[in-house]
Parts: structure tokens; sequence; C-alpha cells
């Protein structure tokens, strides 16, 4: 019998698998690298704008309170629309106030409330003066007056 020769033995790196899987494979890893690092990137970002967007929301909240009076009880507004009216007819006294735990207003038969902007109907008989007073939870209270005259 004739004996067969041995077949030759290839070599691993002379196999294209090799190289063009090795090559896959760093590609792969590069665009793996892109794709993450883009990402951290963009995080950073959005981290950034909403750092951006809460400053300028608390300048905004802090405009809007000294706007409405700070921390200090006040009365930012009191007044009557007509300021003279004649017998029978009916004006609207307006107040806000500034951090206001209870509000009265006499002489007055609707019940009024702490608000920034509220408008009351008032039917004076006679040329009558109303006072608007305001108290916080410490037991300060600020007091303004305002006459509704009637012909």
């Amino acid at each position: 019998m004739l004996a067969e020769p041995a077949p030759e033995e290839k070599s691993p790196l002379k196999n294209p698998l090799v190289y063009s899987s090795a090559v896959v494979l760093i590609v792969l890893l590069y665009v793996g690298y892109i794709f993450i690092s883009r990402w951290h990137e963009n995080r950073g970002l959005e981290k950034a704008a909403a750092e951006k967007q809460a400053a300028a929301q608390l300048a905004q909240d802090r405009t809007t309170v000294a706007d409405m009076g700070g921390k200090e009880l006040a009365i930012q507004s009191f007044y009557g629309s007509p300021g003279v009216v004649k017998r029978g007819e009916t004006a609207q006294l307006c107040y806000g106030v500034a951090n206001a735990k209870t509000v009265t207003l006499e002489p007055q038969s609707e019940p009024v409330w702490p608000s920034y902007s509220r408008c009351v109907d008032v039917k004076p008989t006679k040329t009558t003066t109303y006072t608007l007073t305001a108290q916080d939870g410490n037991g300060r209270s600020v007091t303004q007056t305002l006459e509704i005259k009637v012909k």
C-alpha cells in the first residue's frame, strides 16, 4: 500500500477568516466607543442645560416672590371702582395682600380671604369708609382705608 502523504498543516495566520474577524472586532469596538462617547457627551450637555434652566427658574421665582410682596405682610392694592356712585348703585372694592393669614373688610357682609387679586361688590347707601385689615400668622397686621362716595 502506498502511504498517503501527510496533509500539510496550514498556519492559522494564513487563514483569511482570522484577519477579517480581527478587523470586524476592531471596527465594532471603535463604533461602540463612538456611541458611548457621544452618549456621555450628550448626557453632559443635558445636565448643563438642566442646571441652566433650574438657575433661570430660581431667578424667576425670586423675582415673582419679590413682586408679590416678598416675605413681609403687605396690602399691595386696595381701591374702589368707581370712587363715586349714586344711591343704590354697586361699586367694586378690589384688594391684593401678600403673606396674610386672614383678611377682613369692614363694613362688609360678604366674606373675604387672602388673595393677590380679588374684588367684591358693595352697595353703599351713604358715603362709606371701608377698612381692609390683613393679619399674618404671627399676629402682625396692616390696615388701609378707602372711601366710596355716594351722591
